[in-house]
């Protein structure tokens, strides 16, 4: 976690403009997707080609704003952050995976072995006392 404070700012006119324009981009591509999609005379190939770089082009534009710089900030210490993990070898994982399955089977089998004796309780002796 980074420990120096942050302040907040309000949005700049800019960067609301950006955001918008950004939008306004991938709403464009989207439009464009289902537009050309009715004919058939555009392989839908090139119409997924077409979203895939106005959502580029979004991104892009969203990335020079106060909010992208954040959203980068936060993948890079989310990268560094992973890189301190400690994961699991192949033989703790497979360990770990079994203890698991067999606890499982085990919560299942009891919880099975419940319900049966309820079942039993309740239709075999309460419902025939009362008739």
């Amino acid at each position: 976690m980074n420990t120096k404070a942050e302040q907040s700012k309000g949005t700049n006119a800019a960067d609301v403009g950006k955001l918008i324009l950004a939008g306004l981009v991938l709403t464009a591509g989207i439009f464009a997707y289902s537009w050309f999609g009715g004919d058939g005379n555009i392989p839908s190939s090139v119409r997924l080609i077409g979203v895939l770089a106005a959502l580029v082009i979004a991104l892009a534009i969203a990335a020079f704003t106060a909010l992208g710089r954040r959203v980068r900030n936060f993948i890079a210490e989310s990268q560094f952050e992973m890189r301190k993990v400690v994961w699991p070898t192949r033989d703790e994982t497979i360990k770990t995976t079994g203890i698991i399955i067999v606890v499982v089977i085990i919560l299942s089998l009891l919880l099975g072995l419940i319900d049966l004796i309820l079942k039993s309780v309740i239709l075999d002796w309460l419902l025939k006392l009362g008739s």
